[in-house]
């Protein structure tokens, strides 16, 4: 379990620092999408490239992101139902989830993906409006992201065996978010002000 663990901190790691250096992606495009704005308004041009980088750049964000998103526990789950269950039922539907759903899923995808990223290389396909990018590179992050997000599914249920077994500690049903709310004493009702809620009266 030792050596599963630490493969599974390296799969953590590689997967934060994709994470962190795609969500920078965000700012390039915001610049992009003003720089393209006043250009348009001051000298009455544009250009299909710039407007389809941004469409590039926000895949980029969203797929290479979403290992980071699993790593750092931050995916969607109904979490009104989650937090009435025992941790045992918990570590059981993550691990059944991660199995059954994450891992089937993200192989095919990634498998499927391949098959049309290589027909769009092939054929050298190119975007149908004048001035476009290329499409075939951006199609080839698909099976690459999805790779990437099998590869952490591994992980999560190496983790989720390990504390079900006793060798790592739970690091808590809720995503980091919720994390940084409650230690901030963030009152979302509140409108996001508002003191922490031991400090109420």
């Amino acid at each position: 379990m030792k050596g599963l663990l630490a493969t599974s901190r390296l799969i953590d790691r590689t997967s934060t620092a994709i994470g962190r250096a795609a969500a920078w992606l965000v700012v390039v495009a915001a610049v992009i999408s003003a720089g393209n704005a006043v250009v348009r308004k001051t000298f009455d041009w544009s250009s299909n490239a710039l407007l389809e980088v941004q469409w590039w750049l926000f895949a980029l964000v969203f797929l290479l992101a979403a290992p980071w998103a699993l790593v750092s526990n931050e995916h969607i789950r109904v979490d009104i139902v989650n937090s009435r269950l025992s941790q045992r039922t918990r570590n059981i539907i993550e691990l059944v989830g991660h199995s059954l759903f994450l891992l089937p899923v993200a192989a095919l995808i990634a498998v499927t993906s391949w098959h049309f990223f290589m027909a769009s290389y092939a054929h050298n396909e190119q975007s149908p409006n004048a001035g476009g990018l290329v499409l075939w590179p951006i199609k080839g992050l698909i099976p690459v992201a999805f790779a990437l997000l099998f590869v952490q599914g591994v992980s999560e249920i190496i983790k989720r065996v390990a504390i079900m077994r006793g060798d790592l500690a739970e690091s808590g049903p809720q995503g980091g978010y919720h994390d940084t709310v409650v230690e901030t004493g963030v009152d979302l009702k509140d409108g996001g002000e508002g003191p922490p809620h031991g400090d109420r009266t």
